[in-house]
């Protein structure tokens, strides 16, 4: 039954509440030190500072008490995906003329063009597992008001932060969601006569059966997000405009060392 459980693959909009020391920094801090390393990690030229970045990434989810096979199960997903892409970094990609390893036709495989395949799928596995991480340990309530706080600025000059903030509440609680949907819609076209769960053919045999997925997804998706809109008009949801919260978000001494040490990691990153 694996090739019905999509949702195992979707770990982003997870949130596990394990109580580690990153847990109860301020949600502030998470999110922006989560943006920073993934800034750090999408600017990372070398192999060096990758390597700190994904050393670093699982010594996180050690200390947050995330099991690292948990956290690579979103990796496999996109897999087939990133290794398309590196393959065709590695043929068509910039190489090296006075160093060629192979030569096949219009095709050329030199070792920088392996580099890069190799730096492709290393910088888009520490993407994913950073987008794990911050899933893991910030919950959708901590991530509205984490944003709120950090928006706020930008709210009073006009802006509609507010309707920002809602779209990424809704988009990290419809991910499950729209995984658990597919699940259901594939069971019913293999209960038809559809080749899921057959186990005949390879990536091709996938990528048609994911073809008769999308429509009728797309159109869930699309009741869903038309019955939660109903929902919000009945309930009298204006925006944000003039609404409070009850919670009240404090900064502390370990929330500035937390901060620092990203910052550095950071720069490490995006420096060796």
């Amino acid at each position: 039954m694996h090739d019905f459980e999509f949702l195992r693959f979707v770990n982003i909009g997870q949130y596990l509440p394990t109580g580690s020391i990153i847990h109860r920094l301020d949600p502030r801090v998470r999110l922006l030190a989560g943006l920073g390393l993934l800034v750090a990690v999408t600017t990372a030229a070398h192999w060096g500072g990758l390597l700190i970045a994904l050393v670093t990434l699982i010594a996180l989810l050690k200390v947050a008490r995330i099991p690292l096979g948990y956290a690579l199960k979103g990796m496999a997903a996109p897999l087939p995906f990133l290794a398309f892409l590196a393959l065709l970094q590695i043929l068509f990609g910039p190489r090296e003329a006075s160093s060629v390893l192979v030569t096949w036709g219009p095709v050329t495989i030199s070792p920088l063009s392996l580099l890069n395949g190799a730096l492709l799928l290393a910088r888009f596995t520490a993407l994913i597992l950073i987008l794990s991480l911050i899933s893991f340990c910030i919950s959708t309530t901590e991530i509205v008001h984490g944003l709120d706080a950090l928006l706020m600025p930008f709210a009073k000059i006009g802006l509609p932060t507010h309707a920002f903030v809602l779209m990424v509440q809704v988009t990290l609680r419809f991910l499950p969601l729209l995984a658990q949907e597919a699940e259901r819609i594939a069971k019913s076209q293999a209960s038809r006569g559809a080749e899921w769960g057959t186990g005949r053919g390879g990536v091709l045999r996938r990528v048609r059966q994911a073809f008769p997925l999308l429509v009728p997804l797309f159109l869930t998706g699309l009741q869903r997000a038309e019955n939660l809109a109903l929902a919000m008009e009945a309930r009298g949801y204006r925006g944000g405009k003039g609404r409070t919260s009850m919670t009240v978000l404090h900064f502390e001494r370990k929330d500035g060392v937390a901060l620092g040490l990203v910052i550095i990691l950071a720069v490490l990153i995006v420096a060796v």
